[in-house]
């Protein structure tokens, strides 16, 4: 893990930056572009959300699995692809839920950069992955460091909503300890906006609403999806 931790996380991730795990995990991704491989996002781009969405401004947790591993997709944001770039699947079924939810037009652009700014960490569990396989890197260490950065947000103890679509991000918000139990935070769950599952429950859910009626009631401001 090359790429430099954001002030704003620097004290809340120095305890799992240091441990044997997290230094495996920077040598073992330098000896996979010493080989060759390409790497998704690209260095100085793998902590874009953390980098755009300080500790004290997040308002709501969106958690994925691990970066698009197309070429020119993946930029640090979870389920956010570069402008220009197609919208996958997905992030078409997001915004499909956002129009019917609220009302609002999708854009043509995938990039959520904009949400990102206002306070929604788009935080996948996996940080890096190799072109063309997806999943390569699950299990290589950036579980612990991306635990904490959950932790760390709900030991704020600020008024803040998780997104949990689908079993993975609802696996991982189970690891963090207090989260499920506190009232001072919004959860929501449903099933993956993935073509696979959407239809099971994900259209319908209106997380959207949901998460910006909860900010408002605590004086957060609605996030402008």
């Amino acid at each position: 893990m090359t790429d430099t931790i954001p002030d704003s996380w620097r004290g809340a991730l120095e305890p799992a930056l240091q441990t044997p795990e997290a230094r495996k995990l920077g040598g073992w991704l330098r000896a996979q572009e010493g080989a060759g491989k390409a790497i998704f996002p690209p260095r100085g781009e793998r902590l874009a959300a953390l980098a755009m969405t300080p500790l004290d401004r997040v308002r709501v947790v969106i958690l994925g699995q691990d970066p698009y591993h197309g070429p020119g997709q993946a930029h640090g944001l979870s389920f956010s692809v570069r402008e220009g770039v197609k919208l996958p699947p997905s992030l078409r079924n997001i915004y499909q839920e956002i129009e019917a939810d609220l009302g609002v037009a999708p854009p043509a652009s995938g990039d959520l950069t904009r949400w990102a700014k206002q306070g929604v960490l788009l935080l996948n569990n996996t940080l890096t992955v190799e072109s063309g396989q997806a999943g390569s890197h699950a299990g290589r260490g950036w579980d612990a460091i991306t635990d904490a950065c959950v932790a760390a947000v709900v030991g704020q103890g600020l008024p803040t909503v998780f997104i949990l679509w689908g079993s993975h991000a609802q696996k991982k918000a189970s690891r963090v300890r207090g989260l499920g139990s506190a009232d001072h935070h919004l959860v929501i769950k449903s099933p993956h906006p993935s073509p696979l599952s959407a239809h099971r429950g994900f259209f319908g859910s209106k997380p959207f609403s949901q998460a910006n009626a909860f900010l408002e009631r605590h004086g957060r401001g609605a996030i402008e999806w």
